[in-house]
């Protein structure tokens, strides 16, 4: 457990555009930030950071929070855990206390994993580093490619050791459980319950998230065994930690340069990662062999939307392009292909050319996607219906994209390339484009039609969903304004004291008077703390509660706090004491209005259901009684009186 100095410490020194640079390209805009939101298919930058507030906030999607919460929400991670990530980034030490004995079992799964993978990474560094076979096998063969000691370092590759039990059993006496060793894949069981090393006499490639943990591992085979073996790469499997069609390899070494020079290159495997480090060229990375995913793309597109992929001329470099640029041109990439002669890959260029060698016959080389697809379909082919079919291809592909501009400025060079009419290629398109559209309507459907029912059957309202409109502008007010003065001098005439009261305690006060409560738990809470605090001279509600360690609260804080920080403080108009006071009453009054309204529509469906005459009468005089105070309420809310 880290303790609350240290909490305080690390969020004083947490700079949020500074943390979210390093996965958002953020461009500054007023007094805030602007860029592509990472947490859904953003196409237009609608995600902002505020600086000053040192929160978040998408108006597209509704995401929002500060430091914490986006770590938490983009790796996936729990507060400590990105307390822990922002304290070594800021050089700030953690304190924890031991953990007891029951807090050490009930400890996160995942974080256990990522333990786990951690220490496996540095075994299998140290291995390569010290040990005579690391060396002399594992070393050997980094060395035979060209790589230094300082990329070897950066990528923390390892070996792990020829023997079926070496790694386990180093494992095992480290004090690590045999179950993270087999749902990490570092090991396989037998039916026997017997631990064998997943990655045996292979060099090690650690492949590592966003943030720079550790989340799986590649093995390659290296000695004579490779002769007639299927598997000379075996990666990790899937698991909580590591789904492969999230990830890309070399990601963390590459975001910063991705981002730097707004654009990223596609390799197909590690080594090819490697060597085009060490020459220099740091934005790449690789999907090793695995077809190319749309979250893949997210991931990227939230560094850059310009991609170059640099695959191997033969048949399966081509399949591998093809494959990818209708999925990366329909999230709004741009995409450039460059296939390399024949028996070339980066790899071998990589270890031959400079950086700026290296960039300049990329530029040379590429070429738009809709050329390489015309000349990968097109070339030599003479029968009518394959070549039918490869144009049809090509529009299909034309289609995809959502600029309009683009896709005209394609289909025109489309018609010239294949000397085919325009008109016939529009409308040809046209087809696809309301094919691919009438589906999405029909799986738009199916998916609402799904919740809906799901609604019928399953849970309850959400806690934020259970708040009232009235309930969430009063919990806006205490998160604004909560330690805001607004009754003053009021005598206690129980201890004849004169006495103060702010925003949240005139609110628990008022609703008190009639027994009167939020029905949300979140309210709940954020009344409650405010509060508590509401006697320390330094409590300010809205940096409080926006920097709350709950993410539920931190979010919606934000949420209700969020047309402030689009404003800079020069522009934010100063509400006046007494204007303050006027709105919390009227909403005081509103609140009680909805109480009463529901419970007149309580009473009257009660009574629709009684036969018993007393009941009856009961029910009737108490729907008087709120008749009677709804026409109450009514006037002093300057509304007509409801009869």
């Amino acid at each position: 457990m880290i303790d609350r100095p240290t909490v305080d410490r690390i969020l004083d020194a947490a700079n949020i555009v500074d943390v979210i640079s390093e996965y958002v390209t953020l461009r500054k805009a007023g007094t805030s930030y602007k860029g592509l939101c990472p947490f859904h298919d953003d196409r237009t930058p609608s995600f902002s950071v505020s600086p000053a507030k040192g929160v978040y906030k998408c108006f597209s999607c509704g995401e929002a929070g500060n430091v914490v919460n986006f770590i938490m929400k983009h790796d996936q991670m729990t507060y400590p855990e990105a307390l822990k990530v922002l304290a070594k980034k800021y050089g700030i030490e953690v304190q924890e206390r031991e953990l007891t004995t029951e807090e050490k079992q009930l400890e996160n799964e995942r974080e256990s994993m990522f333990l786990v993978n951690e220490w496996a990474a540095k075994y299998f560094h140290n291995l390569l580093i010290n040990n005579i076979d690391g060396k002399t096998i594992g070393l050997q063969y980094f060395r035979s490619r060209g790589f230094r000691d300082d990329i070897i370092e950066k990528f923390q590759l390892g070996f792990c050791l020829t023997g079926m039990q070496e790694f386990a059993n180093a494992a095992l006496d480290a004090g690590y459980k045999k179950e993270f060793l087999v749902k990490t894949g570092l090991c396989y069981e037998r039916d026997n319950g017997e631990l064998i090393d997943r990655f045996n006499g292979r060099v090690i490639f650690p492949w590592l998230n966003v943030s720079g943990k550790v989340i799986a591992f590649g093995g390659r085979l290296l000695d004579s065994r490779t002769k007639g073996v299927n598997q000379k790469y075996v990666n990790s499997p899937g698991s909580e930690i590591y789904q492969k069609d999230h990830a890309l390899y070399g990601i963390y070494q590459a975001k910063k340069a991705i981002a730097k020079f707004d654009l990223v290159y596609m390799v197909e495997g590690y080594t090819d990662v490697v060597s085009m480090h060490q020459c220099g060229i740091e934005n790449v990375v690789a999907n090793s062999g695995t077809a190319l995913s749309v979250y893949q793309i997210k991931l990227l597109r939230r560094f850059t939307s310009n991609i170059v992929l640099l695959y191997d001329g033969d048949e399966a470099g081509q399949h591998a392009a093809m494959r990818g640029t209708d999925m990366l041109l329909a999230e709004g990439m741009n995409v450039k292909v460059l296939l390399l002669p024949d028996g070339k890959d980066p790899d071998e260029l990589a270890r031959n050319l400079t950086a700026d060698a290296f960039r300049e016959y990329i530029e040379k080389k590429q070429t738009d996607f809709i050329v390489f697809k015309i000349n990968v379909l097109l070339n030599g082919v003479t029968d009518p219906v394959r070549r039918s079919e490869a144009i049809n291809s090509i529009v299909q592909s034309i289609a995809v994209i959502k600029d309009p501009i683009l896709r005209d400025t394609y289909l025109r060079e489309c018609a010239h390339r294949t000397s085919m009419k325009e008109n016939t290629l529009i409308a040809q398109m046209n087809r696809f484009i309301y094919n691919d559209k009438e589906q999405q309507r029909k799986e738009q459907q199916r998916e609402i039609e799904k919740q809906e029912n799901n609604q019928q059957v399953l849970s309850p309202a959400t806690p934020i969903q259970q708040a009232s409109k009235v309930e969430t502008m009063l919990i806006q007010t205490i998160v604004r304004d909560g330690e805001k003065l607004i009754i003053r001098d009021v005598l206690n005439e129980e201890t004849g004291e004169k006495i103060n009261l702010n925003v949240a305690q005139y609110i628990a006060y008022d609703l008190g008077l009639d027994n009167l409560s939020f029905k949300n738990p979140l309210s709940v809470q954020i009344l409650n703390e405010a509060l508590k605090h509401s006697e320390d001279e330094n409590f300010k509600a809205e940096e409080y509660f926006t920097h709350h360690p709950d993410i539920l609260i931190s979010t919606l804080a934000v949420k209700l706090s969020v047309d402030r920080f689009q404003l800079s403080e020069s522009m934010q108009m100063k509400e006046r004491e007494i204007d303050l006071r006027d709105r919390v009453m009227h909403l005081i009054l509103d609140y009680r209005m909805d109480y009463v309204e529901q419970h007149l529509k309580e009473l009257q469906a009660s009574l629709s259901t009684e036969s018993d005459l007393n009941k009856v009468m009961e029910i009737m005089g108490e729907i008087k009684k709120m008749q009677d105070m709804r026409n109450v309420l009514a006037r002093k809310l300057g509304n007509d009186i409801v009869v």
